[in-house]
């Protein structure tokens, strides 16, 4: 028994040794094989198809060359991926390569710690034109573009086509008023009898800033951040009264159907609306592919309401940009340049946006296969993608160039709650305008700006 038990001592302690030797050497290797590459860390805040999108375009770009090797990490929402990119920057940790969204674009800025994409494009004569110039807009400042467009998502609205076929109501136009809206809203309701709800507007602050965009009105003074350091917000102009107004217009109606604010109210509406017993709804862009999965050729889209008697302005894209960060070497940041590239291509943003629904930002895109199948088989599906590409970028309709909008979105969440219980539009505004003024003021004041 002594000489069975000492043979197996050998054999296991021979084994510990082949695994630790066979583990350096495997480790060797692929530390050879990784040091034959320069690494780019590229942080995203992609769940779900986009995920798995990205982790495909990861491994086909270092697939189809030898030089860089991206490794790509998924580092939860945006609002702590800022704050992780804000308290890594200068260290091991901190990334090449990551994801912002779109009201976080001044902050980036002002936090003096990414390398612009404008001095890329001049360096290699990169066509910057191919990318559309609304989903560029939310990222220029001085005529430089500080990063590179990727999920780009606008404010949508959408109408089931079978409710409105059952009740024989005209569906609105692709560019509808605020009067268009309501005359379908107020029908359903009549006509159902009160059994479908005619419209709702989530208490999200996005979409109170898009219809006040679309009006042409900005919601920050000096042209909403983008001509100067914005020190006022202005909640209460004429056309966010009008806003408001025209929701509350439903609301008194009865056609209105409140589900308040956060994930689970967009959840909640969306369920409704996909059930049948909600006819108009208004969202993220991002939405459509997942309900037009439900609803196939009854989901109906149109572009964000525009004020009566006016033209649209437009409206600003939302979602995030790709930003390189000025704290690795110059090689890395190359790297990190080369896979932006590759992902803002027409091929790649045609397959993004057929994948995961966000609207593509290469112009080409829409002449790649993928989507002319794609918007031959559903049309639909490229409503919101021409509502991008109609838009002339200006101040008032390319978003917000101000640190630290979370606060603001909050306030304005708040007011939004408060008119649709039936609280006073204008003081509603007006208490959370005098809010975040003194939050700004009070960022303003930290961060030595007036």
């Amino acid at each position: 028994m002594m000489k069975i038990t000492r043979k197996w001592q050998w054999l296991a302690g021979m084994m510990v040794v082949l695994l630790v030797v066979g583990g350096v050497a495997y480790s060797r290797t692929r530390v050879h094989a990784d040091s034959s590459r320069i690494k780019v860390v590229f942080w995203h805040e992609m769940k779900g198809p986009g995920q798995q999108a990205i982790d495909a375009y990861v491994k086909a770009f270092n697939h189809q060359q030898s030089k860089y090797e991206v490794v790509a990490e998924f580092e939860g929402g945006y609002n702590g991926v800022i704050q992780k990119i804000l308290n890594t920057h200068g260290t091991a940790a901190s990334p090449a390569l990551f994801q912002s969204m779109d009201i976080s674009t001044s902050q980036m800025y002002h936090s003096g710690f990414t390398t612009p994409m404008q001095k890329f494009i001049d360096r290699d004569h990169y066509d910057a034109d191919q990318i559309i110039p609304g989903a560029k807009a939310i990222v220029m400042r001085d005529n430089q573009l500080l990063a590179m467009p990727f999920n780009a998502s606008q404010t949508a609205l959408y109408y089931n086509k079978r409710v409105l076929r059952q009740y024989g109501i005209t569906p609105p136009p692709v560019d509808p008023t605020y009067d268009d809206i309501t005359r379908v809203a107020k029908a359903i309701h009549d006509k159902s009898h009160g059994k479908v709800k005619g419209m709702t507007m989530e208490a999200y602050s996005w979409l109170f800033e898009q219809l006040v965009a679309n009006a042409g009105v900005p919601v920050a003074n000096h042209d909403n951040g983008h001509t100067g350091n914005a020190t006022k917000v202005d909640f209460t102009s004429p056309a966010a009264i009008n806003a408001m107004k025209w929701v509350k217009e439903n609301i008194d109606y009865g056609d209105f159907m409140n589900f308040g604010s956060g994930g689970n109210a967009a959840a909640n509406e969306a369920a409704s609306f996909l059930a049948g017993h909600l006819g108009i709804f208004m969202q993220s862009s991002a939405n459509t592919g997942q309900l037009y999965q439900v609803l196939k050729n009854d989901l109906g889209v149109t572009y964000f309401p525009r004020p009566n008697g006016q033209r649209a302005n437009g409206i600003a894209v939302g979602g995030a940009a790709l930003w390189i960060a000025n704290d690795k070497p110059s090689a890395v940041q190359d790297g990190a340049w080369e896979f932006t590239k590759f992902l803002a291509s027409a091929q790649t943003q045609a397959d993004w946006q057929a994948k995961t629904g966000y609207l593509a930002v290469n112009k080409g895109a829409k002449d790649e296969p993928t989507l002319k199948k794609l918007f031959k088989k559903s049309p639909v599906l490229e409503v919101s993608g021409n509502q991008m590409l109609r838009t002339k970028p200006n101040n008032t309709n390319s978003g917000v160039f101000v640190d630290g909008w979370v606060p603001a979105r909050t306030a304005i969440q708040t007011a939004m709650q408060q008119i649709f219980a039936g609280q006073d539009i204008r003081q509603s505004l007006q208490t959370a305008e005098n809010t975040y003024n003194k939050v700004l003021e009070s960022n303003n004041r930290a961060n030595g700006r007036h």
